[in-house]
C-alpha cells in the first residue's frame, strides 16, 4: 500500500515538474527584444528530404544584440534555411550573402511587447491547468486506495501543497518573463 502511495505522490511531483520544464521551454521561444539563437530553435530545414532542426545543419550565433547569423555547414542549404525560417512563421525576414543567412531582429514595438506578454500569460495558464490536472489525477488515484480517511485527507493536503508550490513557481517564472519582455 505504501508503494502505491509513493508511486502516486512521486508521479504527481514528476508530472508537475515536467509542466514547469515545458513552460520554460515554451517561454524561451517568446522573444524579449534581444537576438538569441533560441529564437530560431523551432526552425526545421528540409535536409535531403527529411525535416531536420536548424541547429543540426548550421551554426547559429548572435554577433550582436540585434542580429542572428546562421552559417550552414553546406552552402547548398541556404535556400532551404530561408524557406524553413519563413515556414516557422517567426516574423523574420532572412537575407543571405552567399555564405550565410542573416536575420536582423527588429526592435519590439510597445504593442508587440504587450502581445508577447499576453502570449506568455497564455502559456503560463496552460502550465497551471496542467498542474491542476495532475492534482486532480492524484486525488482520484488516492480516493481509489483502500486507506483510512485520515490518511487520504493528509495525502490530499500534501498534493494541494505541491500544487500551490508549483503554481507559485509558474507565477514567478511568468513575472520574470513579462519583465524581460516589457523592458526596453
Amino acid at each position: 500500500m505504501e508503494d502505491e502511495i509513493d508511486f502516486i505522490i512521486d508521479g504527481t511531483k514528476e508530472a508537475m515538474a515536467n509542466a514547469l520544464k515545458h513552460l520554460e521551454k515554451q517561454l524561451v521561444n517568446i522573444r524579449a527584444g534581444k537576438a538569441s539563437p533560441s529564437m530560431v530553435g523551432s526552425v526545421m530545414v528540409d535536409y535531403y528530404g527529411s525535416p531536420t532542426p536548424l541547429s543540426q545543419v548550421a551554426n547559429v550565433s548572435t554577433p550582436d544584440g540585434m542580429t542572428i547569423s546562421i552559417q550552414p555547414w553546406e552552402k547548398g542549404l541556404i535556400p532551404e534555411i530561408e524557406r524553413g525560417i519563413h515556414l516557422a512563421n517567426l516574423g523574420f525576414n532572412p537575407m543571405n550573402n552567399g555564405e550565410s543567412v542573416i536575420i536582423n531582429v527588429p526592435p519590439l514595438t510597445e504593442e508587440r511587447r504587450k502581445d508577447l506578454a499576453k502570449q506568455a500569460k497564455a502559456v503560463a495558464e496552460e502550465a497551471k491547468i496542467g498542474v491542476r490536472n495532475d492534482r486532480k489525477n492524484a486525488n482520484n488515484d488516492l480516493k481509489n486506495l483502500d486507506i483510512s480517511e485520515d490518511l487520504k485527507k493528509s495525502l490530499e493536503e500534501d498534493v494541494q501543497e505541491m500544487t500551490d508550490t508549483h503554481i507559485k513557481k509558474i507565477d514567478e517564472i511568468l513575472a520574470k518573463k513579462e519583465k524581460e519582455i516589457m523592458t526596453v
